[in-house]
């Protein structure tokens, strides 16, 4: 028999989700105690990000800081994936959310990932010199364990369209100042800039750093987690991805696929072959 009471079920249903994220009943909405009619108006949208994924609001210089990271990965065209998926989604006659929601979906290891493991790479080098290497040691030591785990790429540097990603030396300029004032360590920002140093010595040639190396120094610089700055560049990202979906919407166009029509994929299967009787389902004999 059941002995549960209707205050049990009541505390059941309650406890089934539990959050520190938000507090909610009729009438009232609190994001970590603070009331959302007291956070309208009066905090920008990086700041509201920064509640959300870590349960406090960051300073003024802080959330400037996010949001200049958020600003610069916001788009980069069609030759993007991600991009190209989103438009021609578009042409398939679905809604900017599955058009979107395509997108989002490929921001993955290769495409979208880089951030997150520059950002790994960067907290496995500043774990070494909190052991008591030298920058240098530990940016040879880090690179050396990225390289064995995950082979010759290096997240966070080079670039296959810049020669010099221009995102990236106004984000590190960023950092800096906010290093000079003490707003962020700078420390993430002297590991990128030695990563550049010592892939020169070991390649004869400089491999700048790139957008998802920048901005990666912003969220280490910032406190977040590896994963956190994975997506952060998907909400950054999906600000250009809804506006080339509403773009390309607003353009027409029918089932437009990755390439012209007039080009043809390479084939290199069979030449063409007979279908053996063997493989016939004998309907001819029927």
């Amino acid at each position: 028999m059941n002995d549960k009471t209707a205050k049990d079920i009541e505390n059941e249903v309650s406890d089934w989700w539990q959050t520190d994220i938000i507090d909610m009943e009729p009438g009232k909405i609190h994001y970590a105690g603070y009331p959302i009619e007291d956070l309208i108006g009066n905090i920008s949208f990086p700041t509201m990000i920064w509640l959300m994924t870590r349960g406090e609001l960051p300073t003024a210089d802080q959330a400037k800081l996010l949001e200049a990271a958020l600003v610069a990965a916001v788009d980069h065209g069609p030759q993007a994936p991600s991009i190209a998926i989103a438009r021609m989604a578009a042409t398939c006659g679905v809604g900017l959310n599955n058009a979107m929601a395509s997108a989002v979906n490929v921001l993955g290891d290769v495409h979208g990932g880089a951030g997150e493991q520059a950002v790994t790479l960067y907290h496995d080098i500043s774990k070494h010199m909190g052991a008591g290497a030298t920058l240098r040691d530990a940016v040879a030591s880090g690179l050396d364990h990225q390289v064995a785990e995950h082979g010759k790429h290096i997240p966070g540097f080079g670039h296959r369209f810049h020669p010099v990603d221009p995102r990236a030396p106004r984000l590190l300029e960023l950092v800096r100042q906010a290093s000079s004032h003490g707003y962020v360590s700078g420390q993430f920002g002297q590991i990128a800039s030695a990563i550049e140093d010592e892939l020169l010595a070991r390649k004869g040639k400089r491999i700048p750093m790139n957008i998802d190396g920048a901005t990666a120094v912003i969220y280490a610089e910032l406190g977040f987690a590896p994963e956190l700055a994975r997506g952060l560049f998907c909400l950054s990202r999906s600000v250009g991805i809804l506006a080339h979906a509403w773009e390309q919407t607003q353009q027409g166009g029918r089932n437009k696929g990755p390439i012209p029509r007039r080009l043809i994929w390479n084939y290199n299967g069979p030449e063409r072959r007979d279908v053996p009787d063997t493989a016939k389902s004998g309907f001819d004999n029927h």
